[in-house]
């Protein structure tokens, strides 16, 4: 106890040191987190700015390359204005021999000069001739502009004029539009030509009918505000040089031509990353001061939630070694218990001895009232079996209905283990009331025990060996126990080299050899169809079918029945092909016989549970020929009481296509009339061990009469099954039932003798196909 509370001792301690390692190592990942998240909100912010500002930017020189469009739609609307007027005034107002007609046009285009100037916000514009000079009367201000501004404006003319020349005085799209710097201020200048002859003949055109119009429109004055107000430049302005302070940005104006800066646009750019990190800043501290609380609290609170840690430690280790439902040692408590056990022996030299104890019809039960009641009888069977066992025994769930029970230090082997096994099965054989008191059932268990007298064993071999003798036990008829003997494992090798030679045969499934067609006996003997009559319950006795039976010919075993190789089957998942071959030899010899015989045969529960079931049956009945109306299934009780959704749709699919349906052994199993309703039978089968009640007992007569009234009533045939005696047939007779089957008419005898004992029968003669 002193070593348990210094080991509890130190578990506390590590556990205290433990936490406050977590603890501080989340204080250290609490300020690596905010840290990172500063960081990241900086980086985001910078980010954030540079592209708000590469946006701006962006929008900036969008707008500038809108303005150069504009302008050159403008020039070439004012452009087309410009010669529409020309064209239209020179027959009224000018003679043919006047010496300058292109002066006549003055009023005209001072008109249109103010219209550029007032409705398309132009802050100049000139007409201009061939030579260079301007084509109509100006002010001397203007005059003065144009001379100021013409050396700046002369290679564009110069280029236009050469385009004219070489393709037409009138085409728009010789229009040019530039940026450059005219009156030390960035601009957009545009030029287009215009005729002022007829167009008929551009090459004939004097050069005095060759103007130009230049218009050009500053771009750091009303054109500047415009953009400011529609891009959002907080403060735009204009600048010669990028003179901007801190917190402005400036953009660089470029000449069209030569690329040359002409001026800068500078503003206050929004940025905002800029505008978040100030809002950032606040709630990352308040929550860097949060964090600095919450850790205070967890270490004064950790101090308080020590002794609930430990407690929920012991809680947790206790779970992971124990069962849920029982409290019991789960299977990692009995091996660490049995490995104790085997390190004990090799000081002591004692025995032990491991039993394995499974509980007896306990499915059924949980199936028939549920899974609560099935947990009240696993605590109830516990109870009784902790009751007999030892202090130093070790009671171990494997799960399910499966315990495992340790016994050490056995003094004397036979009489420890025995006497307590006994007393085990007798005592679970009692009733249990279950549901306080409501439901009363009655179990049993079977029990395998294997002696371990030496530490060498291993733990996996010593269990290998309980599970041999609960295998035996429940073998032979439960509700008992068994201890190993090592001729169990010659029985279990040769029960394994009998499903091996099971599969083998069915892999090689030849028709001829497993039917018997060839007299030489192949290596692993052959399967053959039996076939026992069913007579009409009447005093002729006339033959209505027969019942197919399996038997195994096997080459030096003989003839094996049913019962020593259809649990092999079961185990190794061939009871799916068995049952396919079984019902397609049969098929295959019924179907030669008169249309008033039928042909009986068992299907098994995995059978009824493979998906493909009732197709398969369909399947077999066309490829043989035979009528689904003589063909009929027997089910046995246990597995009408195991049917699930899908099978009793497959049997319902089945009697549709005029498939009866047989239940077998009625009376031996869990009977429920419940199951009557949702799969239902044409036929009952009365099993032979009611009807060999008949004349010894009076209680038999009496069974047997209800059995046949049940099935009157249910709207079923009934079949008598192991009818012996005349006495058992008139009976049988006497209270109406319909078909009778037993060793007075008949033994099961081979396909290949059955046919001819046919021939010999009274009535086959005339009714043959």
């Amino acid at each position: 106890m002193a070593a348990y509370r210094f080991s509890l001792s130190s578990s506390v301690t590590a556990t205290r040191t433990s936490s406050g390692r977590i603890l501080a190592l989340l204080a250290v990942s609490g300020v690596g987190i905010l840290a990172l998240v500063f960081l990241a909100a900086l980086w985001a912010g910078t980010e954030s700015d540079a592209a708000a500002l590469d946006r701006q930017r962006q929008l900036v020189n969008s707008r500038l390359q809108d303005q150069v469009q504009r302008v050159l739609q403008d020039v070439r609307l004012i452009g087309a204005g410009y010669r529409s007027l020309l064209m239209a005034t020179t027959p009224a107002m000018v003679a043919p021999s006047q010496a300058e007609p292109h002066f006549a046009h003055v009023a005209a285009a001072e008109t249109f000069g103010t219209i550029a100037t007032t409705v398309f916000g132009y802050d100049a514009v000139f007409l201009v001739a061939a030579d260079g000079t301007l084509a109509m009367e100006s002010d001397p201000q203007a005059i003065r502009r144009f001379r100021w501004v013409r050396p700046l404006l002369q290679p564009m003319m110069t280029e236009v004029q050469a385009d004219q020349r070489r393709f037409g005085a009138d085409q728009s799209a010789l229009s040019r539009v530039e940026l450059m710097r005219l009156e030390g201020r960035p601009a957009v200048v545009g030029i287009t030509p215009i005729t002022a002859g007829s167009p008929l003949d551009t090459r004939s055109l004097m050069s005095r009918d060759r103007l130009l119009l230049i218009t050009f429109r500053f771009l750091d004055g009303a054109a500047l505000d415009t953009l400011s107000r529609e891009q959002g430049l907080n403060g735009a302005r204009y600048a010669r040089a990028a003179d901007q302070e801190e917190t402005e940005v400036a953009f660089q104006i470029e000449a069209t031509k030569s690329h040359e800066p002409i001026g800068f646009i500078i503003w206050k750019p929004d940025l905002p990353g800029s505008r978040v990190i100030g809002r950032l800043v606040p709630v990352l501290s308040v929550a860097a001061l949060a964090i600095a609380a919450l850790f205070f609290y967890l270490m004064a609170r950790l101090r308080r939630s020590l002794g609930e840690l430990g407690a929920s430690e012991r809680h947790a280790r206790h779970l992971s070694l124990h069962d849920v439902l029982t409290g019991l040692p789960n299977r990692a408590l009995f091996a660490t218990r049995f490995d104790e056990c085997l390190k004990a022996m090799a000081i002591t030299q004692r025995s032990a001895a491991i039993a394995l104890i499974d509980l007896d019809r306990f499915k059924e039960v949980n199936d028939e009232h549920g899974h609560p009641v099935g947990d009240e009888l696993l605590c109830a069977a516990v109870a009784r079996i902790v009751a007999l066992v030892g202090a130093n025994a070790t009671l171990a769930r494997f799960g399910g209905d499966e315990f495992a029970l340790l016994l050490p230090d056995l003094r004397e082997q036979e009489a420890d283990h025995a006497s307590l096994c006994q007393s085990l099965v007798r005592a679970l054989a009692q009733p249990f009331r279950l549901s306080n008191g409501d439901v009363t059932v009655t179990i049993g268990c079977s029990i395998g025990i294997a002696i371990l007298d030496h530490a060498q064993i291993s733990s996996e071999e010593i269990l290998r060996r309980a599970d041999l003798a609960l295998y035996e036990a429940k073998s032979h008829g439960r509700g008992r126990f068994v201890t190993y003997q090592p001729e169990m494992d010659h029985k279990v090798d040769a029960r394994e080299k009998l499903k091996a030679e099971l599969r083998a045969l069915l892999v090689s499934d030849q028709a001829g050899r497993m039917a018997g067609d060839d007299d030489s006996l192949p290596p692993f003997g052959r399967l053959e169809i039996f076939f026992q009559s069913v007579h009409r319950g009447d005093a002729k006795g006339t033959l209505t079918g027969a019942e197919a039976l399996l038997r195994w010919q096997h080459p030096i075993k003989g003839l094996l029945t049913p019962d020593l190789f259809i649990p092999l089957a079961e185990e190794g998942g061939l009871m799916t092909a068995l049952g396919k071959w079984v019902l397609r030899e049969a098929a295959r010899h019924a179907v030669g016989w008169p249309h008033s015989m039928s042909l009986a045969v068992n299907v098994s529960p995995s059978q009824i549970r493979h998906a493909a079931f009732d197709q398969d049956v369909l399947d077999i009945l066309s490829e043989t020929g035979l009528p689904a109306s003589r063909l009929e299934l027997e089910i046995t009780e246990a597995a009408l009481f195991r049917i699930g959704a899908e099978a009793e749709a497959a049997f319902a699919r089945l009697r549709s296509k005029g498939v009866r349906i047989a239940l077998d052994d009625f009376g031996t199993g869990f009977s429920s009339l419940s199951h009557l309703l949702h799969v239902p039978v044409d036929r009952i089968k009365i099993d032979r061990s009611f009807v060999g009640l008949i004349g010894s007992k009076a209680e038999g007569a009496a069974i047997v009469s209800a059995l046949v009234n049940l099935s009157r009533t249910l709207g079923a045939a009934a079949t008598a099954e192991g009818v012996e005696t005349e006495s058992q047939r008139d009976f049988l007779i006497a209270i109406g039932c319909q078909d009778l089957q037993g060793y007075l008419f008949s033994r099961p005898v081979p396909a290949t003798r059955f046919t001819p004992e046919l021939d010999a029968a009274e009535g086959w003669i005339g009714h043959r196909m």
